[in-house]
């Protein structure tokens, strides 16, 4: 397998990002830094899947905008001072947890490590 140059890198990034994801039942998260404190903040938000595997707020069954249609509130705040922090708040100890699928595992522990490189160089985080 060649090496990529970020370039390519990047653009390969971009290209998987749009493949179809089915959507964890278990929720979603909403990821944030804390400058103040020195933390990444994951504010965990409940979803219930419709039938066309949309994510539908489990109270209204209304389908939930990525445009931010109006506030939730979050169901937890898990907070920590690195990614690994975080993520095992997330996924060790004693449950419930709040991921489902593996690969919405692998996707935060990609963002949380985004996140905390962001908070270490004062660069502004944007979730993916």
């Amino acid at each position: 397998m060649t090496s990529l140059s970020a370039e390519q890198r990047r653009a390969l990034d971009d290209r998987l990002s749009q493949r179809f994801i089915a959507l964890d039942p278990a929720g979603y998260f909403l990821i944030k830094l804390d400058r103040s404190t020195g933390e990444l903040i994951a504010e965990h938000y409940s979803n219930a899947i419709d039938d066309r595997g949309l994510a539908t707020d489990p109270d209204t069954g209304e389908v939930l905008s990525c445009r931010g249609a109006g506030p939730r509130e979050p169901v937890a705040i898990y907070r920590g001072r690195t990614a690994k922090e975080l993520g095992m708040a997330l996924t060790e100890g004693e449950g419930p947890h709040p991921i489902s699928c593996l690969d919405h595992a692998l996707y935060l522990g990609r963002e949380l490590q985004k996140a905390e490189c962001c908070l270490a160089d004062g660069s502004d985080y944007i979730q993916d």
